[in-house]
């Protein structure tokens, strides 16, 4: 069953928003290599077990926030039963090199969210 396994927090500044959370939430963040001003973000749940990982960077657009990736096996599937549903695709299934697949899609009631297709290794 699909669920959340990623997100991403959008900033205008990524050494401000990384102290932030750093403080706020003791969440662990790495720089990840080939993108710059991007941090991958290790969370835990309240008993210390492993939580939802995410990521922080840049702000691409005014009105980009925090957004959650669902995990699918086919981005491409996904994205033809979001638009057969009603929803939209705002943002095209995208490589993102040595990881997978994302597309960012908006739902019925105006609220964005992405998809996550894993790349599959060896």
């Amino acid at each position: 069953m699909p669920t959340i396994v990623h997100f991403d927090i959008a900033a205008d500044d990524t050494a401000r928003a990384k102290a932030f959370y750093e403080t706020l939430f003791d969440w662990n963040f790495t720089s990840t290599p080939g993108f710059p001003d991007f941090y991958l973000i290790e969370t835990k749940g309240q008993d210390g077990s492993p939580g939802v990982g995410g990521g922080l960077g840049l702000r691409g657009e005014p009105s980009q926030r925090i957004t959650n990736y669902i995990g699918v096996a086919s981005v491409d599937a996904y994205c033809e039963k979001v638009e057969i549903l009603g929803g939209r695709v705002i943002q095209s299934k995208m490589p993102v090199p040595g990881w997978g697949y994302l597309a960012v899609c908006m739902d019925t009631e105006g609220n964005a969210f992405g998809l996550w297709q894993e790349e599959k290794k060896g």
